[in-house]
């Protein structure tokens, strides 16, 4: 791939580097012949959800990876927060992070629980236990920690502060399924753990989630609550909703354990590719996984330092989205400026220093098993390119925003 010049840049006119978008998220997707042959069991055997025998396979084939005595598939993996929040009692306020997708705030709103939002820890996207103590009142009545980008938090910080003061932890891994923290596999720490099979996530159920954990008496009310408080065929003896994952989803899910180690491979030369490629890139900070840890390298993910890089996060953003590189800004702009937070709160900002900043730099590049180290490499050459003429791209980007403002200012009426 030959250096590109400004004028060949596809945000000045120029032809994209790729014909067709590279996404975030894109699905993984396992073998297709095993998935529609499971597929058409399901069919065969007419039983298309209720906890079927592909369901109760799922959850035991997770429990027995994750290490834990129980998993609950559920419908998916905001259903499963709220249920698992509720069926532990929390209420009035819990302290989660801002940095995070909306649907951890949400499944508490939701339950008319108020999310305190706590800062992240500088130079780390996750919750600050130093942060925590500061926020906890008489009111507060749980943490709900996220192990962002199949990283993990701080557990044993977080876990001290909780024990301390008696409060109920349940963990937010939606992207950390398959990764480790200390060496001991993540979904058995805190009360419980919640896991998403989205289809952007490592692995999918097309959607999809599960509660994991250890406690018996809390597993039992979870399967209660999840479908409609029905304990045996008539008997209802517990409040619930309907949180069931179907045997379609648990064939999917299926499939994608048995290939985990192949979207791992794939996954991990892709993020080894983004650290060859960016390794000496002025201003870009890749987020870095701990490699003596189990991990599933799901989310390649950079923070863009404006002043040693010359252009900002989002202006980069403008010129390799015209590339049809469909990087994301994960988690922009962040719960605490998302509605009904930024009207409830209005300056939660002022307490959120280090969020805003990760959130301002932050930016999710492609990968997943349908990019490939070659894409990457391109990917990698283009951003190197845009640096080395960054004051000329912002320039010129700055100029057309002033220009295309300039034209759409309505005229003065002359009286």
């Amino acid at each position: 791939m030959n250096k590109r010049s400004i004028e060949q840049l596809a945000v000045f006119g120029g032809t994209p580097l790729f014909a067709a978008p590279l996404h975030v998220g894109s699905p993984n997707i396992g073998d297709k012949k095993r998935i529609l042959a499971r597929i058409e069991d399901v069919l065969d055997r007419r039983v298309l959800t209720n906890r079927g025998p592909l369901v109760r396979e799922l959850e035991t084939r997770i429990a027995d990876l994750v290490g834990v005595k129980h998993c609950i598939a559920m419908s998916n993996g905001t259903v499963a927060l709220e249920i698992v929040t509720r069926a532990l009692g929390m209420k009035d306020e819990v302290i989660t992070p801002s940095m995070t997708f909306v649907a951890t705030a949400h499944a508490l709103q939701w339950q008319q629980i108020t999310p305190v939002f706590c800062d992240v820890r500088p130079g780390s996207h996750h919750m600050d236990p130093s942060q925590i103590r500061k926020l906890i009142t008489p009111r507060t009545t749980g943490l709900l920690p996220v192990n962002l980008w199949g990283r993990s938090c701080d557990i044993d910080a977080i876990q001290s502060v909780a024990n301390c003061r008696g409060l109920t932890v349940v963990y937010d891994s939606s992207h950390a399924f398959g990764c480790s923290y200390q060496g001991k596999m993540i979904g058995g720490f805190g009360d419980a753990e919640v896991f998403s099979f989205h289809a952007t996530k490592f692995i999918n159920t097309f959607e999809g989630g599960a509660v994991v954990t250890n406690d018996d008496e809390l597993a039992e009310k979870v399967r209660l609550m999840q479908n409609f408080g029905f304990e045996g065929r008539d008997h209802v003896s517990h409040v619930g909703i309907n949180g069931k994952m179907t045997e379609v989803e648990a064939a999917m899910g299926l499939v994608s354990l048995d290939d985990m180690a192949s979207f791992v491979d794939a996954n991990r030369a892709n993020y080894q590719a983004y650290c060859e490629g960016l390794q000496s890139t002025p201003g870009v900070q890749l987020v870095e996984y701990d490699e003596r840890e189990r991990c599933n390298y799901q989310y390649i993910v950079v923070e863009i330092d404006e002043h040693i890089a010359g252009i900002s996060r989002d202006e980069l953003l403008q010129v390799i989205a015209a590339e049809n590189v469909d990087a994301r800004r994960y988690f922009y702009p962040g719960c605490h400026r998302m509605e009904p937070y930024r009207s409830y709160f209005p300056n939660a900002h002022m307490l959120l220093g280090n969020t805003e900043q990760a959130l301002d730099r932050t930016l999710a590049l492609p990968t997943g098993t349908s990019v490939r180290p070659d894409d990457i490499r391109k990917i990698t050459r283009l951003m190197n390119d845009v640096l080395e003429m960054s004051a000329a791209v912002a320039a010129r980007l700055r100029y057309s925003a002033t220009s295309q403002a300039k034209e759409l200012r309505p005229c003065a009426t002359a009286l």
